[in-house]
């Protein structure tokens, strides 16, 4: 199945959370690794202060970069965390199509980061937004040393890769050179939008009950935000069944569910300024602007309270 998307529909699929514009630029209490090893690329990032640190593994979203990860990375470091912000798809040494991509890639990511001499390796939690939601929720369900998982705008389920360069018709993930499970695409009627295109998808779930994250093997506190004006995929929906079916499962660790009225797809990520280069454009992807930074503000704020109370 290839998705016929413009230019323009293809760069609302990215969401990158941008670093502050305009502020005094802060002392440099973090340092920078480049990560090209083993087949891991990606960027760590490591306090100054000495010390074992407790760790976060950053994951972006359908860019598959490091546009979207790095400054989360970034900002964390200067929270006192070691962040691993690691790259998926589409660079250098990487697949070129979202399609098949090996879960066992994220464990040989946590392992260098547990592996790092600044990290305490009790102490780690995975984060992803849009795409890297929906892996991060992934990721927390298969590790038992993952003690919290942060998903912003995420998916309830694995989902049908995707292309802008060839037709892929069987899931993103795999484990073990094989397909996981996934929901596929509707592809009955005319692509109108993304946001449509995915709705219309979901009632397909039904129909495939292992596509569905297994949620409930995660082994620490999950936070979940969302917009409920995502104009991407229904991401708002998708965070309350992932919530609903931790509650099914009488999931024992606190499940924090944040949902915005007035805020889209651009609802997780660092506060930036209105002003900053590129974050107008992520507000085009729902909401309003107001309710976009509002929501940034408050996730950000859930975000470093959850982590300090569960990792520090």
């Amino acid at each position: 199945m290839r998705l016929a998307l413009n230019p323009l529909v293809c760069l609302l699929l990215l969401l990158t959370p941008f670093a502050a514009h305009g502020q005094t630029p802060q002392p440099p209490d973090f340092t920078k690794t480049v990560i090209n090893e083993n087949g891991l690329v990606g960027e760590l990032y490591r306090p100054t202060t000495p010390g074992r640190h407790p760790a976060v593994l950053v994951v972006g979203g359908s860019e598959g970069g490091i546009k979207g990860s790095a400054p989360i990375a970034r900002r964390l470091a200067q929270q006192g965390y070691t962040a691993l912000a690691i790259a998926y798809f589409d660079l250098p040494g990487l697949p070129d199509k979202m399609e098949l991509l090996p879960l066992e890639y994220f464990d040989k990511a946590l392992d260098r980061l547990e592996a790092d001499p600044s990290v305490d390796r009790r102490k780690v939690a995975v984060m992803g937004a849009s795409k890297g939601g929906e892996a991060a929720l992934i990721i927390g369900s298969r590790r038992k040393d993952v003690r919290a998982v942060i998903a912003g705008v995420p998916s309830n389920v694995m989902w049908q890769g995707f292309s802008f360069k060839a037709q892929v018709d069987t899931s993103t993930w795999s484990v073990g050179g094989k397909p996981t499970a996934f929901v596929p695409y509707d592809t009955s009627k005319p692509f109108i939008s993304v946001l449509d295109f995915y709705q219309r998808s979901r009632a397909f779930e039904g129909r495939y009950p292992d596509a569905a994250i297994p949620v409930e093997r995660i082994r620490g506190p999950v936070l979940l935000v969302a917009g409920e004006a995502d104009q991407m995929w229904p991401s708002a929906d998708m965070a309350r069944a992932v919530a609903a079916r931790l509650k099914a499962r009488n999931f024992r660790y606190p499940v924090t569910l944040l949902t915005y009225a007035d805020a889209g797809h651009a609802a997780f990520g660092p506060p930036a300024p209105a002003n900053t280069p590129g974050l107008s454009f992520m507000f085009k992807l729902g909401g309003t602007e107001a309710g976009n930074l509002a929501a940034r503000q408050q996730s950000w704020d859930a975000t470093l309270a959850l982590l300090a109370k569960t990792l520090k």
